[in-house]
């Protein structure tokens, strides 16, 4: 059963988010797969995973590159997990039916978005439910992370 963390942004938007937190699961040797809601929002990211930073890489693909075992990231709007990855990135609004192929289930949302927050909120119900671990993290006034909440999961919820 994966450990499912919420990262709530107030200070910074996914674009500024996600690439360091990427870079941190490549630094400890995870694989990721980030799922997006639509096509044109995966091949968004792919492009600015490409441009976000002129000192920084972050190996990337997504279907139009094709070879997904390649890619220690991968891009999709699919349910999947092609390239062996350990984390999983739900982004937009994406949910999972396929948490279990992951270690680690990351859903990043925007607080200053009141749908993005009612749709978390129902997330972080459901996986409750399951008896997943938990974790919250909000960013700070210095946009890095401050752990707000925490539950261990229970096989009794399952």
């Amino acid at each position: 059963m994966p450990d499912i963390r919420f990262y709530h942004l107030t200070r910074k938007s996914l674009e500024e988010a996600l690439p360091d937190l990427l870079g941190r699961s490549l630094d400890r040797g995870w694989r990721a797969v980030v799922k997006a809601r639509s096509e044109d929002r995966v091949e968004s990211l792919n492009q600015h995973l490409w441009t976000f930073d002129d000192r920084a890489f972050l190996p990337h693909g997504s279907d139009r590159d094709g070879r997904p075992g390649l890619q220690p990231i991968w891009l999709t709007v699919q349910d999947e997990n092609p390239n062996g990855a350990q984390v999983l990135f739900l982004t937009d609004g994406a949910d999972t039916e396929n948490g279990s192929l992951f270690e680690t289930v990351c859903v990043l949302f925007d607080g200053r978005d009141d749908e993005a927050v009612a749709r978390a909120r129902g997330q972080w119900t459901a996986f409750k439910q399951k008896g997943h671990p938990m974790t919250y993290w909000q960013q700070n006034e210095r946009g890095g992370w401050e752990k707000k909440q925490e539950t261990a999961g229970s096989a009794a919820d399952q």
